[in-house]
Parts: structure tokens; sequence; C-alpha cells
């Protein structure tokens, strides 16, 4: 046994935990998600077609038009912009996801690890339209199921994903941001409930 084997060490939360944190209000429940991988995948210029061919077929599905997010099986994806993809899957089994998605790609596409620099909260409940829309200029009330949006929370550039409209969404931010954006969310839900 090397004197680094036993070490000792674990991975804390962007919110600084041990375990992800959970907040409950009459009405909703936010949750720090942390048990997922993040791989950003980008076409190389002229090879668009060659990267959705190679990612769709890695996935098992077609990567998401413009504003959009898509879940199949194991893995989700969401457009960050033109050409330009944000793909995530459970940690515990990829947590090699930007190797593995690279491999895939091959030269048509540039993968960037992003696991850690990325900050996750699920929303759910009868209240999160009133918690969101004083949060962000998003059309909130209007949003439908797979729609992904770029938007502004608490100062801070956010992607706002929608589950099931009113009901569930995920806020995906930046890590080193995770606590002033936690604290938006709680104020707002104070606010409301």
């Amino acid at each position: 046994m090397g004197k680094f084997d036993n070490h000792g060490l674990k991975a804390i939360s962007p919110l600084g935990g041990y375990e992800p944190r959970a907040d409950n209000f009459t009405g909703l429940l936010i949750h720090e998600v942390t048990d997922r991988a993040l791989a950003s995948l980008a076409a190389r210029q002229g090879q668009e077609e060659a990267v959705k061919s190679a990612a769709a077929a890695y996935l098992g599905a077609a990567l998401p038009d413009p504003a959009g997010w898509a879940e199949t099986g194991v893995f989700s994806a969401w457009w960050m912009g033109p050409d330009l993809w944000m793909v995530s899957a459970p940690h515990d089994s990829h947590e090699l996801l930007a190797g593995e998605l690279k491999l895939a790609v091959g030269e048509a596409g540039t993968v960037v690890e992003q696991t850690d620099g990325w900050c996750r909260f699920d929303l759910e409940g009868a209240r999160c339209s009133d918690v969101l829309e004083r949060l962000c200029n998003a059309d909130i009330r209007g949003a439908k199921a797979g729609s992904a949006v770029r938007t502004s929370m608490e100062h801070l550039g956010v992607f706002l994903l929608c589950h099931v409209p009113g009901q569930q969404y995920s806020i995906i931010g930046p890590r080193s941001s995770a606590a002033s954006l936690h604290h938006a969310l709680m104020a707002a839900a104070r606010s409301v409930i």
C-alpha cells in the first residue's frame, strides 16, 4: 500500500456539503443535484452533420434543436448555442463521459470536460412558476416540456430546463456561484410561500 492510497478525501458538493442539499417548502422542493457528469460538445467548422450523426449514434437519439433539451436512456443533452451542446449522464456509470464522447465524435467535434464547472438545482412542485418568475425573465408559464433557455438569475447566466411545465425544472449555473444561486432560490421561495 502506497502512502497516498488511503488518503480519506471525499468530494464536496457545489454548496460545500458532503451530501446534496434539499430544501422543502409547501408546494416546492429545491434540491442540489451532484450525481451527473457533464461534457460540452462543439462541432468543428464544416463538421456539423458528422458530429450530429456520431453523437446520435452514441447517445441513442438526435442532439436537441435550438432552445431544446432531450433525455434518452441515461443521457440528457441541451442546446447551448449554434453547433454547441452540453451532454449529461450519471457520474457513477459515466465518470469519463468527456473521453467517451470524444471517442464517439472523433476529429469532427471538440469535447471539453465540464463536470466540476457547473452546479444544478432541481425544482419540483406546484409553486415552481411563482418562484422562477421572480428570478428570471424567461417565459415560465409558456414553457413546454423539453425547452431549454439561457437566462439570467441573480446576475448569473444559467440554463433553465423544463421537465414538466409548472411542476419540474432544472437550473444549471456556474459552480463558483452556487451559493449565490441557491440564496436567490431560497429568497424567492420565501417571498412567495
